[in-house]
């Protein structure tokens, strides 16, 4: 490709998702399949997206976000840090099912490392829907990802006309076009139509300031997340560890919070070297340190304002190299 001088160069990646969904119904229904159509196809139901950009297509994978792996997540990291490396690209774009779409990125807002931009986007109604949302969504990440403003913000989520930051984002309907809320630290701009507003900064590391690299890694530690409730089973602790975890988040009650049981099998734990983190189960607030918990006395770790979620990925990465509990929590108050 040569470049245009007259517009930025955008790179999408495409994994699948409902962006990509299709009906094989001729009448109106709920039902679908993720991942049935490409990225040229995709494109091409977009009117006026070659104006906002030299746009260029590859497709990393096609699945439903509920089957992204770390596999593709690090293949995906690897090729996005790749293709900003390059002059000549202006930013990059992701599309993605919305499932499990805080996490991817909030995993690549830790390992990117680029100041440029990097917008995902994806879809709640799939593309043979009536009024899907798609095309919009798919135009106005082009617009973000081609936008001088977006440069240094992180790792940005354009959906519904609006710019959420990775950090804070969360899916909180399963079918609405509205899901994603950023609850703590609210959005990063709107984007109307390709025309972008910012509001605000990241208040947190990210990006081409993050201490975290993927090179040489095939594979992250295993960290599982227990689900906290009335009379908890505590051997839940157990049998994680005993099944190889490395690390444990607990998506907690209120803040954080766990019965007595679980705590105690928790603090053991910990005290063999395995990671704990208290999270918590709520769609928003933070879990502050040594609060209800003793944390100190304990050995465990606060997520501040990670929900579980995020919180796995965070301890995932921290646990690539050799960590003092002290240090992982400065992670956690950091990102």
């Amino acid at each position: 490709m040569i470049p245009n001088p007259d517009k930025p160069s955008v790179t999408i990646l495409a994994t699948g998702g409902t962006i990509a969904g299709a009906a094989d119904a001729t009448t109106p229904s709920a039902g679908y399949r993720s991942g049935r159509i490409s990225i040229a196809d995709m494109l091409a139901a977009v009117p006026g997206i070659g104006g906002l950009a030299e746009i260029t297509a590859e497709q990393i994978s096609n699945v439903g976000s509920q089957d992204i792996s770390f596999d593709i997540m690090i293949r995906l990291a690897t090729r996005i840090n790749a293709l900003l490396a390059d002059t000549d690209i202006h930013g990059v774009v992701v599309t993605h099912g919305t499932d499990t779409m805080e996490e991817t990125a909030h995993f690549l807002n830790l390992t990117v490392n680029s100041a440029k931009p990097v917008v995902i986007t994806g879809a709640m109604r799939p593309a043979t829907a009536i009024s899907a949302d798609g095309p919009l969504n798919l135009y106005n990440a082009v617009a973000v990802a081609a936008d001088d403003d977006a440069i240094g913000r992180g790792v940005l989520v354009v959906m519904n006309d609006r710019i959420h930051g990775a950090h804070s984002l969360t899916k909180t309907n399963t079918t609405s076009v509205e899901t994603f809320i950023s609850p703590i630290n609210g959005l990063i701009g709107t984007v109307i139509y390709g025309q972008t507003r910012y509001f605000r900064w990241p208040f947190r590391k990210h990006t081409y300031q993050s201490d975290f690299s993927l090179t040489g890694v095939a594979a992250l530690p295993r960290v599982d997340i227990l689900y906290a409730c009335a009379d908890m089973s505590a051997d839940l602790i157990h049998c994680s560890v005993k099944m190889g975890a490395r690390g444990i988040v607990i998506a907690g009650d209120g803040n954080g919070n766990m019965n007595a049981a679980t705590l105690t099998a928790a603090a053991e734990v910990a005290k063999q070297g395995i990671v704990v983190v208290r999270a918590s189960r709520v769609p928003s607030g933070t879990v502050g340190r040594n609060v209800e918990v003793d944390d100190d006395a304990l050995g465990l770790i606060a997520s501040d304002e990670l929900n579980p979620a995020k919180a796995r990925i965070l301890l995932m990465l921290a646990l690539l190299k050799p960590r003092t509990p002290e240090e992982i929590q400065q992670l956690f108050q950091a990102y």
